[in-house]
């Protein structure tokens, strides 16, 4: 596939050469350090609930996912209602606790809470793609 520029084209590189953040910024258009971030809040929250040995092989699959995973914010301290409203959910159940978390994640980095679910899709392929239909499998069971 050619891209077209003022005078020339360039060839642009498929898909399968790209890293994950850049398939997240081509694909959401958001900005790298958002790609990071989103990508590494939900390896965070894969990491929490996985077996170890799951885990291990997520990390086998997306290279760099240790650096990388450095770059998730940091959870602020919950004031009023939202700490409520967090302990609440995170007592019964797990699903709405993990998108609650994600989606707290996602607004530190600036994007709403439906980007959740635009890098989830993103991620899963990604994963599949590298690591293979089990570990694929694995860390859509924990981002449920």
């Amino acid at each position: 596939m050619l891209r077209y520029g003022r005078h020339f084209a360039w060839p642009q590189r498929p898909a399968a050469d790209l890293g994950l953040v850049q398939i997240l910024t081509n694909k959401l258009g958001v900005t790298e350090k958002q790609a990071t971030g989103g990508a590494d809040c939900i390896f965070n929250t894969a990491q929490q609930k996985m077996s170890k040995s799951d885990f291990t092989s997520l990390a086998k699959a997306v290279p760099g996912i240790d650096s990388m995973m450095a770059a998730a914010p940091k959870k602020e301290e919950k004031k009023g209602a939202l700490r409520s409203a967090a302990s609440l959910l995170g007592k019964g159940n797990s699903s709405l606790s993990t998108a609650a978390s994600l989606a707290e994640s996602f607004s530190q980095l600036g994007m709403s809470s439906g980007m959740v679910n635009a890098f989830i899709p993103i991620i899963l392929d990604y994963v599949q793609e590298k690591g293979g239909e089990a570990v694929m499998n694995a860390l859509q069971a924990v981002l449920k």
